[in-house]
């Protein structure tokens, strides 16, 4: 226990008064209200600060090293006295006291451990200055990821206020996208009084894909805000996209055998007429949308019906049978996608064709290329709305996919409207359900959306015993996971609905939900929790282990060392996993290293997929696709063809083996799937949605990817960016300027001002960005908008630049 404050012994005034020679005099009232424990530790840091301001540098550095104890202690006090309920005001003054030094000294970093201690961070915020709150920033949304809830939401919103003081609006306007915080994005907007930046807002806010409309307060100019407005709906992605591909010279359309390069294999796989062509067709027509998308031409669906050949987009159309035709018809939206206006008028043909199933790719290449874009008009709605209560299932399925692919994120009321009354619908159809739940958890994802969550439990509800088997049942739960989305606590009310479920789907729904609902915050307790469900050694029937498998990918794909103690989990489950546990597991890393083929996961994969179980096999196949996918990787590019020989005559291993090249060749190169965006700060929720969606349907492949659905292979588009570096002028013109790009370097907490990047070369842009590649300007003519040079980046020029002669 601490002595009394008020029993002032006479020695201890004696040694008081020397201790007060050094303090100015006004100390001498406080010193009476301390008790001599505080007054020792008061008495050390006085002595600390004086050895520091001592010209002796040996003697500065002693000090500076004390003063890490010191503050060690107060933590320790601090905890000793909240248990005990007494008083800490004392203490508190040694924090101010010790932060304020910190912070003048460069220890920004053991400023904020020590406030974080005590739980007093507010304090910061008037201990920054111009010269040290960047980096102050940095360390907060660095430790943001490590700070268990709710305290984590409230380092942020420090960082956010700090940032806002400072008129550092664009890193504010990220760590609000972040905190996934609309009220912040209007406050900046009308707080932040340059037109460019708002610009720059608009195009970060438009990568995140976050449905926001502009209104007078935040830009009272009627036709500037038009053209804000623009860019947020992603109007103009298209062409920034085609302009880079011009740059890069690839316009150039690619054919499937282009990918395959069946003649650097030997004799014995290009003789493989023995698989059923229909399959292989199929193949083609998803490899040939993967590589040409976006570029609006190919060599299969977009040639001129009178060109010399004779040959007519109709005709691979029917080289393609039954709901082969519905992905050959969608694919032509793949292609065009991002350009609404020539997409919609080369698509319309299709809709007078008298085949339900080439009217159903119609109504998904609409939803495709309209992905990502908003448009006042909504011409998706309008089109596909009438054609969501048609009679057919295959043109239902049709509409319904391609309205949650253009409207995810948008929280659409009248499509909640719309799409409610087929899931109420007790005589639609099993598929017919599933996919409109999937639309509606994509439409509302992390809305937490109440009355699409009672909805979506109704129907789960309502299903029959023999529907509980069914493979698409398993879509049910995930798009009532999809609404919590990265939420956290808030799936809990709708986790306890889904304990009274049906016992076959009770377990996989909890699983589900649970990986939804902290996927992307890297919760260390959570990944533990989904660890122990896949130790156990359950009998075949049990399905729930593979999501719990993809929850721990989910939850702790947020950052790198997470990322690395995943993958080396997944190892040891490999090894000790039950067979549906093995089958999830190369999904699983898949997602962890989405476009981003790291040598070891990359090893991992090629030996599964020559794995004895073929479902284990071919997810290892689909993975090492994507976690190539548009990099080009010419290692894995090799690996799948010889992959293709190797499985020449097992069809369902070859289809798994084309659909994994067309990804690694995504966009010719120019594409990523990679949901995190901003230096792996932010995550697109839409995008990891479309992931999920594609990952949850491989885990029952044969059923699924292999049966009649292969067109969930579409959702992938929600996770399509050009993966550039676009630098524009003030007038939102292109505009080359030198850049530097190299490794990024981790540089929290360092002092001075450290290299960012490292082993770097100079490019002028527009450039390609790799996974964990950085850019910086390697010319001091201009300044970026934005601190984080990714996507499209406005610069204006510098008022100071002298150019030197």
């Amino acid at each position: 226990m601490a002595p009394d404050p008020n029993s002032a012994g006479g020695s201890g005034s004696a040694s008081r008064t020397e201790s007060t020679v050094k303090a100015p005099a006004k100390d001498l009232k406080k010193d009476e209200d301390l008790s001599d424990e505080d007054l020792a530790l008061k008495q050390q840091l006085e002595l600390y600060v004086e050895r520091v301001q001592d010209s002796d540098p040996g003697l500065q550095k002693v000090a500076l090293e004390s003063m890490r104890n010191l503050a060690g202690e107060i933590s320790q006090e601090y905890a000793k006295r909240q248990t005990d309920e007494e008083a800490i005001d004392d203490l508190m003054e040694l924090v101010q006291q010790i932060v304020a030094f910190h912070m003048k000294h460069n220890a920004e970093p053991e400023a904020v451990d020590l406030l974080l201690e005590v739980e007093d961070l507010d304090l910061l915020i008037e201990h920054v200055d111009k010269t040290n709150f960047k980096r102050t920033c940095l360390y907060l949304t660095s430790l943001a990821r490590y700070v268990p809830g709710p305290d984590d939401m409230l380092v942020l919103d420090i960082a956010y206020t700090i940032y806002q003081k400072y008129q550092e609006y664009t890193s504010a306007l990220q760590v609000a996208l972040f905190l996934d915080n609309l009220q912040y994005v209007r406050q900046l907007f009308e707080t932040c009084p340059d037109l460019q930046r708002k610009k720059q807002f608009c195009y970060i806010l438009a990568r995140q894909g976050v449905p926001f409309v502009l209104d007078e307060e935040m830009i009272a100019d009627d036709e500037e805000r038009e053209a804000l407005q623009d860019i947020i709906n992603n109007a103009k992605l298209n062409e920034g996209y085609l302009n880079l591909a011009r740059d890069i010279e690839v316009m150039e359309a690619k054919t499937p055998e282009d990918i395959y390069k069946a003649h650097l294999l030997d004799g014995r796989a290009s003789a493989g007429a023995s698989v059923d062509s229909a399959r292989q067709n199929l193949a083609a027509t998803f490899v040939n949308a993967f590589v040409n998308a976006g570029f609006g031409q190919d060599k299969l669906m977009t040639v001129p019906s009178d060109s010399s050949s004779g040959g007519s987009s109709g005709n691979w159309l029917f080289k393609n049978k039954e709901h082969g035709k519905t992905s050959a018809a969608a694919s032509l939206g793949m292609i065009l996608l991002w350009d609404v206006d020539s997409g919609l008028a080369q698509i319309d043909k299709y809709f007078h064709s008298n085949d339900n199933h080439v009217i159903a790719g119609a109504l998904l290449g609409v939803g495709i290329v309209n992905c990502g874009i908003k448009n006042d008009c909504d011409p998706a709605l309008a089109l596909l709305s009438d054609y969501v209560d048609k009679e057919d299932p295959s043109i239902r399925i049709g509409a319904i996919m391609g309205l949650g692919i253009t409207y995810a994120g948008t929280q659409n009321e009248q499509l909640r409207y719309k799409l409610t009354t087929i899931l109420n619908d007790a005589k639609a159809p099993l598929d017919v359900i599933a996919f409109t739940a999937i639309s509606l958890g994509l439409i509302y994802v992390g809305s937490c959306n109440e009355e699409v969550a009672q909805t979506i439990i109704f129907a789960l509800m309502d299903r029959s015993e023999s529907e509980f088997g069914e493979p698409l049942t398993r879509l049910l739960p995930l798009s009532l996971g999809l609404l919590y989305l990265g939420k956290q606590d808030s799936v809990e009310a709708t986790a306890e609905v889904s304990k009274t479920f049906h016992e076959k789907i009770r377990k996989y729904c909890d699983m589900v939900l649970l990986s939804c609902a902290y996927a992307g915050t890297g919760n260390v307790l959570k990944v533990q929790h989904l660890l122990s469900q896949c130790s156990e050694h359950l009998d075949k029937s049990e399905t729930h282990q593979g999501p719990a498998v993809l929850g721990i990918a989910m939850v702790s794909m947020a950052e790198e060392l997470g990322l690395e103690m995943a993958v080396r989990s997944l190892e040891h489950l490999l090894q000790y996993g039950e067979q549906n546990i093995r089958r999830a597991v190369p999904l699983a890393l898949g997602l962890l290293c989405i476009s981003n083929p790291k040598v070891n996961v990359m090893d991992t994969l090629s030996r599964l997929s020559h794995d004895t179980d073929s479902e284990v096999a071919m997810a290892a196949v689909i993975s090492l696709g994507l976690i190539g996918s548009g990099t080009n990787n010419a290692r894995i590019a090799g690996m799948l063809r010889n992959l293709s020989s190797y499985y020449y005559k097992d069809a369902s291993l070859l289809f798994c083996v084309r659909i994994a090249q067309g990804l690694v060749h995504l966009g010719k190169g120019l594409l990523t799937l990679n949901p995190f965006h901003s230096d792996r700060f932010l995550l697109s929720p839409t995008a990891l949605a479309g992931i999920i969606t594609m990952l949850h349907a491989c885990l029952d492949m044969k059923a699924i990817i292999l049966g009649k659905y292969h067109y969930v292979l579409y959702f992938l588009v929600l996770a399509m960016q050009p993966r550039m570096l676009m630098t524009v002028d003030e007038d939102l013109k292109p505009l080359s300027v030198p850049v530097r790009v190299g490794q990024a370097v981790d540089v929290v907490g360092q002092a001075g001002r450290p290299k960012t990047i490292t082993g770097f070369q100079t490019h002028s842009t527009p450039v390609l960005l790799a996974a964990g590649d950085r850019a910086e300007l390697a010319t001091e003519k201009y300044i970026p908008l934005s601190p984080i040079l990714e996507g499209f980046v406005i610069l204006k020029e510098n008022p100071d630049y002298q150019e030197d002669h």
